[in-house]
C-alpha cells in the first residue's frame, strides 16, 4: 500500500489510476471482444450528446467517479456551450445529457438548458437533488418543468443510514425534501410528461442487484414513507475509477472486484456499451468516449479532439479507446448511464 501511495504522488491522478488498471492485463478488455467479434469497438452513430458542466459540487461522494466538491475550479465556458449548442443541431443527436458535478452550479446553466429545449432535443440533468434544497436553486423544479427537463437523480438507497454514509451527514434528508418538491411541480406523476428517474449505486465493492426488482422496493417504500413517486430507477455499477478505485485501495479489496468484474463479463451487454451511440464533452471541450474515459483523460481517437472541431464523419470512424474499467459496463446485466443495459 505504501508504495502504491509513493507511485501515486509522482503520478497525475489520472495516470495512476491507468496504471493501476493495467495491473491486470492478463485478462484484457480488448481480448474478449475479440473472441465475440466486437474488436475493434466501433460507434453505431452519435445520438447522445454528454456535457459535463464542471467538477464544481456542494456534495464530497465517496463513490464519485469525477471527484467532484465544492473546491474544484473546473467549469465550462459560455464560448464552450456555445460550441456544444450547435454540435446539438446535429440531425442524429436527440438527447443532451448534462452532467458535474452539479450541473446547476454552472453560471450559464439555466440559459443552457434553455436554448437546448428550443432546439426540440430531449435535456436530462444528472442532478444531485441536495443542490435543489439551497436558496439560489428552490426554483430550479420550476424551472425544468417548464423545459419539460428528464432530471436523473442519484439516491442509493431508501434508507437514511445508507445513503449518508455514502453521500455525506444529511443527505438523505435533503434528498427526500427535493424528490418531494419535484413531485410538487408534477415529476414522477403519471400523464404529468414530466420524467423524474433514479439511480442506484451499490455502497461497497458488490454488482448491483437486479434493476427491475429494486425499482419495485424503492417505488413501494419510497410511496409508503414519504409519499414519493417516481418513473424509472437505474442501476448502475461502480466503475474501478478516482475515489471508488481510492477505496478499493484503502480496503485491499481492488484484485477481488476486478476478478468479480472480469468472471462476470456478459457478450450481451458488451454488444450494447453506450460509447457505441454517445459522445463525452469535458468541462474544457475536449471529446471522449465516454464519461469514464473523460476522467481517465483518455480522449478519442480522432482527428476531431475538441467540441470546437467535431466532425461526425470523422467520429463515427473512430475506434473506442478501451480499458480493464470497461469491464464495469459489461457485468452481469450491464450497466450504462441509463441503467442496466440487458
Amino acid at each position: 500500500m505504501k508504495t502504491l501511495q509513493k507511485e501515486n504522488n509522482q503520478l497525475t491522478n489520472a495516470a495512476f489510476q491507468v496504471k493501476m488498471l493495467e495491473s491486470t492485463q492478463e485478462f484484457k478488455f480488448s481480448e474478449k471482444l475479440k473472441v465475440i467479434g466486437l474488436f475493434p469497438l466501433k460507434p453505431t452513430t452519435i445520438e447522445i450528446l454528454q456535457i459535463n458542466l464542471g467538477k464544481l459540487c456542494n456534495q464530497v461522494c465517496e463513490h464519485c467517479h469525477v471527484d467532484a466538491g465544492p473546491d474544484r475550479k473546473e467549469i465550462m465556458i459560455k464560448e464552450v456551450l456555445l460550441q456544444c449548442l450547435e454540435v446539438a443541431k446535429t440531425p442524429t443527436v436527440h438527447t443532451v445529457d448534462l452532467t458535474g458535478g452539479a450541473p446547476e452550479m454552472n453560471p450559464n446553466f439555466r440559459w443552457f438548458v434553455s436554448e437546448i429545449s428550443q432546439l426540440g432535443k430531449k435535456v436530462i440533468v444528472r442532478s444531485n437533488l441536495t443542490i435543489l434544497t439551497y436558496k439560489k436553486y428552490l426554483d430550479i423544479p420550476q424551472f425544468y418543468a417548464d423545459n419539460k427537463v428528464t432530471v436523473v437523480s442519484s439516491l442509493p438507497c431508501y434508507s437514511k443510514e445508507n445513503v449518508d454514509k455514502q453521500r455525506g451527514s444529511g443527505v438523505f434528508e435533503r434528498s427526500i425534501n427535493a424528490l418531494q418538491r419535484l413531485n410538487e411541480v408534477g415529476y414522477g406523476k403519471e400523464g404529468s410528461g414530466l420524467e423524474l428517474d433514479l439511480v442506484f449505486n451499490p455502497g461497497g465493492a458488490s454488482l448491483p442487484p437486479k434493476q427491475t426488482a429494486l425499482e419495485l422496493d424503492y417505488k413501494r417504500e419510497l410511496k409508503e414513507l414519504f409519499n414519493i413517486e417516481f418513473n424509472n430507477l437505474y442501476t448502475i455499477t461502480n466503475l474501478p475509477i478516482s475515489r471508488f478505485l481510492d477505496f478499493l485501495l484503502k480496503e485491499k479489496k481492488y484484485e477481488d472486484y476486478m476478478n468479480k468484474l472480469i468472471e462476470s463479463f456478459n457478450p450481451a451487454a458488451a454488444k450494447n456499451v453506450m460509447c457505441r451511440n454517445t459522445i463525452s464533452v469535458g468541462w474544457d471541450g475536449k471529446l471522449f468516449d465516454c464519461d469514464f474515459n473523460q476522467m481517465l483523460e483518455l480522449g478519442v481517437a480522432s482527428s476531431s479532439q475538441n467540441i470546437k472541431d467535431f466532425n461526425i464523419e470523422e467520429l463515427t470512424k473512430r475506434n473506442v479507446i478501451l480499458g480493464q474499467h470497461c469491464y464495469g459496463c459489461t457485468a452481469g446485466a450491464g450497466s450504462s448511464c441509463q441503467g442496466s443495459i440487458v
